[in-house]
């Protein structure tokens, strides 16, 4: 007898709690030592998902912190310029469930050394004052920070444009003044509207780690994403393979991991549906190819042809753009009934 049926097996997923329990091992164990400042980036990153999203954490689970959490007021004393990382550490660790009032005192000590007075950015002081509030102390008195904050997202031209790190910024002004959605941050219709234009930007780039930071700070100030965005942010979700070992390179997506996982958990749906063996692991994405820098590049190549009507743009740019960047920017017009708003800051036309 010749012919053998293969059996497709599916891979047993744990349940929630072990496969958080499994994240928390290879995060704060076996990626990075607990001295390297990105051990503290990626677990910050990691627990504050998991408390502001009300993930199952055992107590069991939180063991593999008792070292950090016991060391962690020496090491803010030692190292108070990583205060917030510090501060989010603790403050989320015990807010899962870990024993202990240290994140009061680490608190009581970044007000006395005036830490967050060391900061030069307004958005670095509404985190510092959004992770000490936490526990009831006010970091600085600045009447107009909100104000400023709110200013800065609603000028939406800025966010019709390629700019990450305004982008990103952006998101966080939502994050820090909902309290990771426990609030209203009250952004006006205007900073609204430049969360839903930095989201077109990142579909355009097809960047997921900003599209869904986006869609997680459209849905704290309580407007919900395009189904085009959110679907295919599911997908990628659904993509990530992670290889596992104990000298897998870690130049990886593990914040890309993270930031989709933390979508779907604020949309509702499943978080962290993979197969964890534990231990060391990487994370990776699927790469796709950015439509944005061929878009830019036959926009500006139209010189003096540019127009910000979009429907005019279309048909002047299909012919010179290759039919995967031309499926992007079309998806990415019928995602939003303002992408023509968007278009005529985008297209940088008649500006001389």
């Amino acid at each position: 007898m010749t012919n053998v049926v293969a059996l497709n097996v599916p891979t047993r997923i744990l349940p929630l709690e072990a496969r958080v329990a499994a994240l928390l091992g290879c995060f704060s164990q076996s990626r990075r030592i607990g001295e390297d400042v990105f051990w503290l980036k990626e677990n910050a990153e990691l627990l504050n998902i998991l408390e502001c999203t009300g993930q199952p954490v055992s107590s069991q689970s939180l063991l593999v912190y008792e070292g950090f959490y016991e060391q962690a007021e020496k090491r803010l004393q030692f190292f108070p310029q990583y205060y917030r990382f510090l501060l989010s550490l603790a403050l989320d660790l015990e807010d899962l469930g870990m024993p202990g009032d240290k994140a009061q005192r680490m608190v009581d000590f970044a007000k006395s050394e005036r830490l967050p007075m060391a900061e030069l950015s307004d958005l670095q002081r509404a985190e510092a004052r959004r992770l000490m509030i936490r526990r009831g102390v006010e970091s600085v008195k600045d009447a107009g920070l909100d104000d400023r904050l709110r200013n800065f997202a609603a000028r939406t031209r800025t966010f019709t444009l390629p700019n990450k790190k305004a982008a990103y910024e952006l998101t966080h002004i939502s994050f820090y003044l909902s309290e990771y959605g426990r609030r209203d941050p009250k952004l006006s219709v205007e900073g609204k509207l430049s969360l839903h234009f930095a989201g077109l930007t990142a579909f355009l780039d097809q960047n997921a780690d900003l599209l869904a930071e986006v869609c997680i700070a459209l849905r704290y100030a309580s407007v919900v994403p395009p189904t085009i965005w959110t679907d295919w942010l599911e997908g990628e979700t659904v993509g990530f393979e992670i290889d596992e070992g104990d000298h897998v390179p870690l130049n990886d997506d593990y914040h890309e991991f993270l930031v989709c996982n933390w979508h779907q958990a604020v949309a509702g749906s499943s978080i962290f549906r993979k197969s964890f063996g534990g231990g060391r692991m990487r994370f990776d994405r699927h790469q796709r190819p950015t439509a944005l820098r061929e878009i830019s590049q036959v926009m500006l190549s139209l010189d003096d042809a540019r127009s910000t009507d979009w429907e005019v743009m279309r048909h002047r740019m299909a012919p010179q753009l290759s039919p995967e960047a031309r499926d992007v920017l079309d998806i990415a017009a019928e995602s939003s009934s303002d992408f023509g708003a968007f278009f005529e800051g985008f297209a940088r036309a008649g500006r001389a």
